[in-house]
């Protein structure tokens, strides 16, 4: 499986991995169809995407029973790519009526947990929400045009990139990106990062499409996460830990300085990184080593893990979401284990029951990513 080293948003053009592997379009579309239905229409096992009334909606931790920016802005994210302007639009407002904080110390951000009737659990945000919220505003903005508010998705991202970085200015309040090292934070009032909300090809769009005075921050950013994942996942494995310090050794003070959950983002995001703007030696060799860690290793063993690879006992919660982000990774891997890692993908279906949701936020990712159908909308 070749790399590109010039990626679509120079060429316009997507790598088709399953295509690459034989597996005729009209398979692909048929899952992608079928996996959209089964997780925005499908029946009570299998569904994350609950409409409410006429104009709202919202996609639902069905393991924690809550509804989180996280998945909301990935919901908005599924939707844009899909087409699905009308999901989009009930997703947003949602969204912006329920979680979308005017006072207090994080006013400007979005409530991380809310209820499904959409009362908060907490007043904190959560900075991966964020970045996925300004990306899919952008996207639907380029796709659709802007209409009233809260439907000016231009203005709506462009502000909110502008209080993640300026937040705190006035004396109240904290940015989600450190604005010395450039490093997107784990909440606003830390300092420590999570290695899998580094999302430099993100960051390279934001360069070009925030405000004017915030762009050279936006390039400066994206170039700072492709080195920080350098520092941060291990030399021999790949594996990251969940929290890591700036420098990029593992943050353990609260138990999250192993390879879990959070973790497998880290993998997919280096895999789209390298399908929009190229292969950069540096991270394809950290996905070479994560796809080799696992290639001995069947999904119903896959376990939390120390980053040198050493396993603990507990088992992943999210064992599909954790081959689909290391299937992902093919789009920038360069070792022997990538068409091995699409082909399993390939022949898992989507997760049913209570935990499904986090799994099938990242294999949904995937299939698109894979098809060449997570696009940039320009």
């Amino acid at each position: 499986m070749a790399v590109a080293t010039e990626g679509a948003y120079y060429t316009g053009r997507y790598r088709n991995a399953l295509a690459e592997l034989g597996i005729p379009e009209e398979e692909i579309a048929r899952r992608l169809e079928d996996v959209w239905e089964a997780l925005f229409e499908g029946d009570e096992d299998t569904r994350i995407y609950y409409p409410v009334g006429d104009d709202l909606g919202y996609m639902l931790d069905t393991g924690n029973l809550d509804v989180r920016s996280e998945g909301m802005s990935y919901g908005m994210m599924m939707a844009v790519q899909y087409g699905r302007k009308d999901v989009f639009d009930r997703l947003w407002n949602w969204t912006h009526t329920y979680m979308y904080m005017t006072e207090g110390l994080h006013a400007g951000y979005f409530a991380w947990s809310c209820n499904p009737d959409g009362s908060r659990r907490s007043n904190g945000p959560a900075p991966d929400g964020e970045e996925y919220f300004a990306m899919a505003l952008f996207f639907a903005s380029h796709r659709w045009g802007d209409g009233p508010a809260p439907f000016d998705y231009g203005k709506q991202a462009r502000d909110l990139l502008r209080t993640c970085l300026h937040r705190g200015e006035d004396g109240e309040g904290y940015p989600m990106w450190n604005p010395q090292n450039k490093l997107i934070k784990f909440i606003p009032d830390c300092e420590y990062s999570d290695p899998s909300y580094h999302l430099p090809h993100f960051y390279e769009l934001f360069a070009l499409w925030a405000y004017p005075e915030d762009r050279d921050f936006w390039k400066e950013a994206a170039e700072a996460s492709r080195s920080y994942l350098q520092i941060a996942c291990h030399p021999e494995t790949g594996l990251a830990p969940e929290y890591a310090h700036y420098d990029g050794t593992p943050n353990n003070d609260k138990g999250y300085g192993h390879f879990f959950s959070d973790s497998y983002r880290v993998a997919a995001n280096i895999g789209l990184d390298g399908a929009w703007f190229g292969a950069d030696e540096r991270l394809v060799g950290i996905v070479n080593r994560i796809q080799a860690f696992f290639a001995d290793k069947s999904p119903e063993d896959y376990r939390r893990y120390r980053i040198d690879g050493e396993p603990f006992e507990e088992k992943s919660l999210h064992p599909v979401g954790l081959l689909a982000a290391n299937a992902m990774a093919s789009l920038a891997a360069a070792g022997p284990h990538a068409e091995d890692a699409v082909r399993l993908f390939w022949r898992t279906p989507v997760r049913t029951g209570v935990r499904r949701y986090y799994d099938n936020c990242l294999y949904l990712f995937a299939l698109l990513a894979l098809s060449g159908r997570y696009r940039i909308w320009k």
